[in-house]
């Protein structure tokens, strides 16, 4: 007797699209086959659906504590759930205060076990000064670092130069951790947003100009270098180019422990975007143009950008006014963290991947690089009873009743995407219903052991 049964699904793997059942006792799965000749205690018929593994959004800002007005854990799982995100990681800063020591650390853990409806691990954050607090972090369970190349519009969680980059870097290799970037160059973007502020353009094609793709690639190509020296392993968040998704490709042909990844808004959306909506569609990196926007996806398309990640970057509704018109002065962040997995189907079907990709893509490999492959990421025997089941047939369209996160402010608000989320569960617990809505409670587990060594 089983716990749960889902039949008759169209089951997606990293490696196949098949019919099967998939059996559920004590939160595992402990069997997929074409046939379940046992019964459950409860017992789905997903015939005609595809059942995915749960989704690893190892890129998330939940604000909380201290910013919980933004975006919190409790609204913010409950948003990813609805997009058939089973496991998020949320990034170290926008909260008060920033994880930037092991006390901090503690203190979101806690407030995530007491709120969040989904699986959690936590980035610690490297700042500057304190390279003495890497270990602390890592030994309380920081599944990575991150760190930012150019300034962050946060006082609590300011960017790194050279000297406290290589420092940390050094230091994060010798703990065994991966390092996340920021990858856009301060000097150059802080420059030209200074020139143009000087000359009164603050425009959106002002804005673009200020964060150029050369000023990502400079970076990217310095932070290889110091990994070169150092000997730690990078993953470049929110890579927004195809020039710097070769650089990165190049240096992991030469050796160099490196990853990265985009988001749905660089495939799906473009800089005509931000001139047509406005500040809701301002993001750093930006929006590139189209024909930039158009070798970025044949990039995705060729597997040479390893996974999708939301990057949800919520903020109150009053940060994305623009005063005086000026974009460069409102708040940078998309917000659209339940948007990952339809975008990866939309881009999908639109560029004619695999299904089977679209698994890779927001499950296998972010649970691969981040240590959370042995109970997240896969459908199989064994692990952890998390699933998206999808509809290939209705379409979803993004509205306020819908979207579930603190303010109902989208750059997707009114978008159609080409499937639709029924029903998502973790560990074998009913999350969200189409009909229903996400779930109430906290059935969300901090995963400590996302300490286990990275993958490659």
């Amino acid at each position: 007797m089983y716990d749960l049964i889902i039949r008759n699904g169209i089951v997606i793997t990293s490696n196949s699209e098949q019919k099967a059942d998939i059996g559920v006792r004590n939160g595992v799965i402990e069997e997929v086959s074409a046939s379940i000749g046992a019964n459950a205690e409860k017992e789905i018929d997903a015939s005609g659906l595809h059942v995915f593994p749960g989704a690893v959004d190892v890129h998330v800002h939940f604000s909380e504590p201290g910013r919980a007005e933004w975006e919190g854990f409790r609204t913010g799982s409950r948003m990813l759930a609805s997009g058939g995100i089973t496991t998020f990681a949320d990034m170290p800063l926008n909260g008060i205060p920033s994880t930037v020591d092991e006390a901090a650390l503690l203190q979101k853990a806690a407030v995530g076990e007491e709120k969040s409806l989904l699986d959690f691990a936590l980035w610690g954050g490297l700042v500057p000064g304190n390279v003495n607090e890497l270990e602390g972090l890592a030994g309380a369970g920081a599944m990575a670092f991150k760190a930012f190349m150019s300034p962050t519009g946060n006082a609590e969680f300011e960017a790194v130069g050279d000297v406290d980059l290589l420092e940390g870097m050094k230091r994060i290799a010798e703990l065994g951790k991966v390092l996340a970037l920021h990858a856009e160059s301060g000097p150059v973007t802080t420059f030209l947003a200074e020139q143009k502020r000087r000359a009164g353009l603050v425009g959106a094609d002002d804005y673009l100009a200020t964060r150029p793709i050369s000023a990502e690639v400079e970076a990217v190509e310095r932070a290889i270098y110091y990994a070169a020296l150092t000997g730690c392993p990078l993953h470049f968040v929110h890579i927004s180019s195809a020039e710097a998704a070769a650089v990165i490709q190049n240096a992991r042909a030469a050796g160099v422990n490196v990853t990265l990844e985009t988001c749905p808004h660089y495939l799906l959306l473009s800089h005509e975007t931000l001139k047509e909506k406005g500040a809701v569609a301002k993001c750093a990196p930006p929006l590139r143009e189209k024909p930039d926007q158009a070798k970025l996806r044949e990039a995705m398309k060729m597997g040479k950008i390893d996974f999708l990640t939301s990057d949800h970057s919520p903020c109150t509704p009053d940060l994305k006014e623009m005063k005086d018109g000026s974009f460069l002065d409102a708040w940078g962040g998309i917000s659209g963290g339940g948007q990952t997995l339809l975008a990866a189907i939309q881009f999908a079907k639109e560029e004619n991947v695999p299904l089977t990709t679209v698994a890779k893509w927001t499950a296998e490999k972010p649970a691969e690089r981040f240590g959370l492959a042995h109970r997240k990421g896969w459908l199989a025997p064994g692990m952890d009873a998390d699933f998206a089941i999808v509809s290939m047939e209705q379409t979803h369209v993004v509205t306020p009743d819908n979207f579930y996160a603190k303010h109902p402010i989208s750059v997707y608000m009114g978008e159609t995407f080409p499937a639709s989320v029924q029903s998502v569960y973790i560990r074998g617990r009913e999350v969200f219903t189409k009909e229903k809505g996400p779930a109430e409670g906290a059935a969300g587990k901090w995963q400590l052991d996302s300490v286990r060594p990275p993958v490659l």
